[in-house]
């Protein structure tokens, strides 16, 4: 079905004819399975809380899925150029938004990641994240056109003082996400020996590092390996949950565990679906993430501009090791790492971080007009 003509050159034309329309289908797909989701696990949740509205989380859940559809949409909208500026503008915000969290942040669970404004929470880790991998791009990319310029020691700064901020949350989790998603663009972009040897080092180093000096995370490795020795209650409960649901469920808000685990609409939001639709839904939403994940990153290493190449690379791996990550806590494969599932759990922040991953990759992989490619190769 032809939507605009081909004499149509408004932006949002070119934006339909250039998009990836699949993926943009399969990410509404998500959030429209996130509302769904929102009506089995939010009224067990706002009973937990004792708030008065049983729907409170489904009607907050409704408002962010509206807005990470706009956000998913406009920042898809965007140029390679536009791209890098609204990342760098994003990227200097949250993190002045992280350093003042050391002061006044929202604390919950020994973790200070959110500020409070409006009467809700904000993480601004969630979009700190996508801006780093757009402004790590560029940079490296620049090794082109001036190679005595210290681009990678820079790229490596902006990386260093992301991650240094989650640690002193502390947020492990985000903190490994972040070194994935630094370590991948750093080798699309063209990987240095020197570098390798850094990395290598690092990745050594650091997890003994935090092994020893966070206890939290020595308690979650600990009880990973050693489950008889520890309290494993919510994986254990995630995986039962995911094993009564056997292949078409126990019934929609027939389950039980979102009303045992405390962060049944967010963390632990793949248990409940399981339980309550079963297997093939659990299959339907990997397959979804994992379509989004190769389609696009396939899509990324077609670009020949290194900085298009690398950060959409970067954006789509990042999307994809996050929903893995959550998907094998939620079937104790690895220990839990607070991380949510992406466009599907209960969040604000996550939502809107998730949306603007996508949409930032989209935007770099969507086909341009040949009058933005000469612009950007002036850039």
């Amino acid at each position: 079905m032809q939507i605009f003509r081909r004499s149509d050159k408004s932006p949002l034309a070119e934006w339909w004819r250039t998009v990836d329309k699949g993926l943009i289908a399969a990410a509404l797909i998500l959030l429209g399975a996130g509302m769904v989701l929102s009506l089995a696990a939010g009224p067990a949740a706002a009973a937990k809380l004792k708030l008065d509205d049983p729907f409170y989380f489904v009607y907050r859940q409704g408002l962010f899925v509206i807005g990470a559809a706009l956000v998913l949409v406009s920042s898809s909208l965007l140029d390679p150029v536009w791209t890098r500026r609204v990342s760098l503008g994003l990227f200097v915000v949250c993190f002045f938004l992280m350093a003042g969290l050391l002061m006044f942040g929202h604390e919950a669970k020994g973790a200070t990641r959110w500020i409070r404004i409006w009467g809700t929470t904000f993480q601004p880790s969630e979009i700190i994240k996508p801006a780093l991998v757009v402004l790590t791009a560029w940079l490296l990319a620049q090794r082109e056109k001036f190679p005595a310029g210290p681009w990678a020691p820079i790229a490596f700064a902006f990386y260093a003082v992301t991650v240094g901020l989650l640690l002193l949350q502390p947020d492990v989790g985000q903190s490994v996400l972040v070194t994935a998603a630094f370590v991948i663009v750093f080798f699309i972009a063209g990987l240095p020996w020197i570098w390798v040897g850094v990395f290598t080092v690092l990745g050594a180093v650091l997890p003994v590092v935090l092994y020893n000096i966070i206890p939290h995370v020595r308690f979650r490795v600990n009880s990973f390996l050693n489950p008889t020795e520890y309290d494993t209650y919510q994986i254990d409960k995630a995986r039962q949950a995911i094993e009564r649901g056997g292949l078409f469920g126990v019934g929609p808000g027939e389950g039980t565990v979102k009303r045992t685990l405390p962060d049944a609409h967010t963390d632990f939001v793949y248990a409940v679906a399981g339980e309550e639709f079963g297997l093939l839904l659990l299959v339907f939403l990997t397959v979804l993430f994992a379509v989004i994940a190769i389609k696009g990153i396939m899509e990324a290493s077609k670009q020949q501009d290194v900085y298009q190449r690398a950060a959409g690379v970067g954006l789509y791996a990042i999307f994809g090791l996050q929903a893995a990550v959550n998907m094998s806590v939620n079937l104790s494969l690895i220990p839990p790492k607070g991380m949510t599932l992406p466009l599907v759990s209960s969040g604000g922040s996550s939502l809107l971080g998730s949306a603007l991953t996508l949409g930032l990759a989209l935007a770099l992989t969507r086909k341009q007009p040949e009058s933005s490619l000469s612009h950007l190769r002036q850039l």
